[in-house]
């Protein structure tokens, strides 16, 4: 199944592009799909494990399973004051 995940902020810089689209098999879970977007696009790596990752509109914990259709974002952590 195809994920499309949307990328902001610093995860965006680092891919150079605002979406990644992810293959991924039936059944996967988040966890699954941070290691497909590390393989898709290494420059992500140090940022991966620092950032959470929503599916729909909710914050998806790593044993959240996907669907077929499903959006996906990454949202890198954020400082500000």
């Amino acid at each position: 199944m195809m994920i499309s995940v949307r990328l902001f902020a610093r995860a965006r810089d680092l891919a150079g592009r605002d979406e990644l689209p992810v293959e991924l098999q039936d059944g996967a879970t988040v966890a699954d799909l941070r290691l497909a977007i590390n393989k898709v696009c290494p420059a992500l790596e140090g940022l991966l494990a620092r950032s959470r990752l929503a599916v729909g509109n909710d914050f998806a914990e790593d044993s959240t399973r996907l669907s077929v259709g499903e959006n996906a974002a990454l949202i890198p952590p954020v400082s500000g004051g």
